[in-house]
């Protein structure tokens, strides 16, 4: 079994024994659930590219990322920088993410658009992603059928959550639901976890129109964006870029600045 499935199969006991702590009527208690939430427009990315900035400790690949690293204190530095989202991981064994990480970042930071960024297989998961706060919720094409992602899409749209629809190759591509908006390829091979942007470039070739192009995993830099950028991708998800560094919320500023500058001069 490799690690993706050790990951998925984890977060089917957790969800189990989740229902029976809290069932749906209490969740729908908490206060930001269906509150009205913050959007990503993609009109704005047109003009210039956005950053989904992440805050993770860990991960399965890399270890220990940065595991003292306070949420509130990257969300500042993230919200400064200018980011179009922050991406925060919720899973506590293979990521030492929480829900309170999301709900202290959502109560700090109510103009801030956050992604719930979690292996999401049941409909209960959607609705918690409501309650702690998140306005757009991750969908992984390779864990889920192309029946769950309709189901689970539609049940995100009710709830007025964004989804980005993750996927890794373009058979994962036909899972796609048209009430999705943002489509992000993983350049990151979840089971040998090689890293590749070449599978951007090669993906988007083959993207359901009118969605907005995300690119995840493996930014290193400008340069990156920049190469992205003219082959169609409008937004991109950095997570170990930035969390490796002293302080993730100035090396996001640096990030969004050259990108900013290269706009500007592609302009004139």
């Amino acid at each position: 079994m490799n690690i993706l499935n050790t990951i998925v199969e984890n977060k089917r006991t957790e969800v189990m024994k989740q229902k029976r702590r809290r069932p749906l009527s209490g969740i729908k208690d908490f206060s930001c659930y269906k509150r009205e939430t913050n959007r990503i427009d993609p009109v704005k990315l047109e003009e210039c590219p956005g950053i989904i900035a992440e805050f993770k400790r860990r991960s399965p690949s890399k270890g220990a990322i940065n595991e003292q690293a306070a949420p509130l204190d990257v969300a500042a530095g993230y919200r400064g920088a200018g980011v179009a989202a922050m991406s925060i991981l919720t899973d506590s064994r293979f990521f030492g993410g929480s829900f309170r990480d999301l709900l202290d970042v959502r109560n700090a930071f109510p103009d801030l658009a956050l992604l719930r960024k979690d292996f999401i297989i049941d409909p209960y998961q959607i609705h918690e992603s409501s309650a702690c706060g998140a306005d757009m919720v991750l969908l992984i094409a390779s864990i889920l059928e192309r029946s769950q992602v309709a189901d689970l899409a539609l049940e995100a749209r009710k709830l007025g959550l964004q989804v980005l629809f993750e996927v890794h190759d373009g058979r994962e591509l036909e899972k796609y639901h048209p009430s999705i908006g943002f489509v992000g390829v993983n350049n990151r091979d979840l089971n040998t976890f090689r890293v590749d942007t070449g599978k951007s470039r090669e993906l988007i070739q083959h993207m359901p129109e009118g969605i907005t192009a995300v690119s995840e995993s493996g930014i290193n830099g400008i340069h990156d964006i920049e190469a992205l950028w003219k082959s169609g991708f409008r937004l991109f998800l950095i997570g170990e870029n930035l969390m490796v560094e002293k302080d993730p919320g100035v090396a996001c500023k640096a990030l969004i600045e050259q990108m900013i500058k290269k706009c500007t001069t592609q302009k004139k």
